[in-house]
């Protein structure tokens, strides 16, 4: 794996979900394979499970790691080409990434959609212009379309939790105030495929996602329909993709609770964090003994764990 980019990037899932479970279970110390190493972490935007759990995973590999909180510590980057710099951006991403490529041995990036622009975000222009001029492996933390890490987690958590070969599992789209981006629904839908997973997408009129990432995935316009029989539910918010960045529902309508957790099989919940109480879902069911949203967040030291692993041993 010379990158992780995105969930394509993995050859094989099942021999990755494995070695999370070493990571987990086994206590050994693996200090030895990022000794005299070093990974930076490029944050452009906020983070809390993916920071923390990110510098974990690389100190648990004996990493050292550099953090940078870019849009407040560094300079304004550019990202496009041939352009003439005259402007408030003071430096170009191509300098950058071929300067820190000499300062670390992996870089990982989070950089959101800005929700304004499709094509420009549907392009992936930060962390791709970064895999473009740098020359060590670079760590998708959160992209403009994907976040292949926290589906990764995602899918150590079912395979925990779920014995059967084929759950049914039902992406419910969730209120929110503020327009949020598409990578972790993307990503989480990419990763039900790649495992064959029986998903269903449940979603407001007006809410569907690319038809690019949903092609061959049912969706259903009625959360209740959808949630019967379900045996896992994945509430995430995503703001329109067809009216780009926009919030077309207000209300709570859609708000997972109880009532509707009982017309499931006795699913579990799961969310990728954080999460607005009573707003996506009431507190009786995040905190019920259903909820895996903790769980999820602890899998992701050892998602990444196994990802830098696999990276740093491809560098090599």
């Amino acid at each position: 794996m010379k990158n992780f980019i995105n969930s394509g990037d993995i050859i094989n899932y099942q021999y990755l979900l494995n070695e999370i479970n070493k990571h987990k279970n086994d206590k050994s110390d693996l200090s030895f394979i990022g000794k005299n190493k070093v990974i930076g972490l490029l944050f452009f935007n906020p983070s809390l499970r993916t920071r923390l759990s990110t510098q974990k995973a690389a100190m648990n590999l004996g990493f050292k790691s550099i953090v940078m909180n870019f849009r407040d510590d560094g300079w304004q980057l550019e990202f496009d080409e041939n352009i003439i710099m005259s402007g408030n951006k003071a430096e170009h991403v191509k300098d950058a990434a071929k300067v820190i490529s000499q300062y670390c041995d992996i870089l990982g990036i989070r950089a959101f959609a800005e929700l304004k622009h499709k094509e420009i975000d549907n392009s992936d222009k930060i962390i791709n212009s970064f895999v473009k001029y740098a020359t060590i492996p670079i760590l998708n933390l959160e992209s403009s379309i994907a976040h292949p890490l926290q589906a990764l987690a995602d899918a150590a958590t079912i395979n925990e939790n779920i014995n059967t070969n084929n759950p049914k599992i039902v992406l419910s789209w969730a209120p929110h105030p503020k327009p949020l981006p598409h990578a972790v629904a993307n990503s989480f839908i990419n990763m039900c495929k790649i495992n064959n997973y029986d998903l269903t997408i449940t979603n407001p009129k007006g809410y569907d996602l690319s038809k690019k990432i949903t092609e061959g995935i049912q969706i259903i316009n009625d959360q209740e329909l959808a949630f019967k029989n379900a045996d896992l539910i994945y509430a995430k918010n995503w703001s329109s993709y067809d009216q780009y960045g926009k919030v077309l529902l207000n209300d709570d309508s859609w708000i997972i609770n109880e009532n509707k957790m009982k017309l499931t099989n006795n699913a579990f919940f799961m969310h990728c964090l954080p999460i607005r109480r009573n707003v996506v879902v009431t507190d009786s069911v995040l905190d019920s003994n259903r909820s895996l949203v903790i769980q999820q967040a602890n899998n992701r030291t050892y998602a990444t764990q196994t990802i830098l692993k696999e990276l740093i041993s491809n560098e090599k």
